[in-house]
């Protein structure tokens, strides 16, 4: 039975962190735009001195990996409350926002499980709404464990805009499942691939920051580029967001293996067959290849750097492909997105 006003109150819910979210945005802009003298006093006073990352001449892309931003992101970060303080009101402000907004999400894709009386990614309105909510929740877990806040902008920036987007171009209001989403699989199935959908939204903004980032480097070697850029030098170095994306690929990559697994299982018992070759598991199958390559290039041949990144950009561009093309556009056994 769906309960439409609970669904409304859900979606107002959304509505209040899709504020929060633009609030939180615009305070992480105004940081980077006037919280640099407050970092550089908190800075000298512990004794850190920030250099600007750059290469020697004829050096690659890849080798500028290993040339720290020093007292951006700390390899062995300060005590968290002692760090916000040090970090100036415009970080202080934002994270507290950003806090009202993932609280807020959190309580939209909750209500709205309880509006429908199941899991709340059974169209493609609600698989983004959970997406973007997981890599909201994962980046908070980011700025806790490595006082990332210069991440701040690009990540919850680009949370806004696919939120804000879901919210206005196919916002769909809670409804019953079709007969083949019936199943108590749905809450393992696609619970692991949102969960993953969302950790590796978070390594792709990780990995485009690297390839600007380590252009940038590379032009500044080359003598193209004279005057440092104040945003270049706030965020993390090219060493820190390689390792970072890493790790999180590290974490998302078994927990999609996991629903790739799951969703086979679950085939089996709604059409018989464990895989099939549908156009979604084809693509699914892809990315996992992908992302899979991408870990064994960095265990087993020693990849850093552009090309590395340029390979889990690639596993998550068949993983967007798939979610917004395949599922909505090519007929198959999944064809159920919601979208019209």
């Amino acid at each position: 039975m769906v309960n439409l006003a609970l669904g409304r109150v859900g979606n107002d819910f959304l509505i209040v962190a899709l504020i929060a979210y633009s609030l939180a945005v615009l305070t992480f802009a105004a940081d980077f735009a006037f919280g640099r003298p407050v970092r550089r006093a908190a800075a000298a006073k512990a004794g850190a001195t920030r250099v600007l990352a750059t290469v020697g001449a004829g050096a690659t892309g890849d080798a500028a990996a290993d040339a720290p931003n020093a007292g951006v992101m700390p390899d062995v970060p300060p005590p968290l409350f002692q760090a916000i303080r040090q970090a100036g009101i415009w970080v202080r402000a934002a994270l507290a926002l950003s806090t009202v907004a993932v609280l807020a999400h959190v309580a939209a894709v909750v209500i709205r499980a309880l509006a429908v009386d199941r899991a709340p990614w059974g169209n493609m309105y609600e698989f983004i709404t959970a997406l973007t909510c997981f890599a909201a929740i994962f980046f908070l877990g980011i700025v806790i464990r490595f006082r990332a806040w210069a991440l701040g902008l690009p990540i919850l920036g680009t949370v806004l805009i696919a939120l804000g987007i879901t919210e206005t171009a196919i916002y769909t209001p809670a409804g019953t499942l079709v007969p083949a989403l019936k199943s108590y699989w749905l809450s393992i199935h696609v619970t692991a691939l949102t969960v993953a959908t969302g950790v590796f939204f978070v390594a792709a903004i990780l990995g485009v920051l690297y390839l600007v980032a380590d252009r940038y480097q590379r032009r500044v070697a080359a003598g193209k580029i004279t005057d440092t850029s104040p945003i270049m030098q706030r965020i993390p170095s090219l060493t820190q967001l390689d390792r970072l994306a890493y790790r999180t690929i590290v974490f998302g990559f078994p927990v999609w293996t996991f629903g790739v697994i799951a969703g086979a299982i679950w085939a089996d018992q709604a059409w018989g067959r464990y895989w099939g070759w549908d156009p979604v598991e084809t693509w699914a199958f892809i990315t996992w290849v992908v992302y899979a390559a991408f870990l064994h290039a960095r265990a087993t041949a020693g990849w850093r750097g552009r090309r590395a990144h340029y390979v889990q950009l690639l596993g998550f561009a068949t993983l967007v492909f798939n979610m917004l093309i395949v599922q909505t556009f090519i007929t198959g056994m999944h064809s159920y997105a919601g979208v019209s």
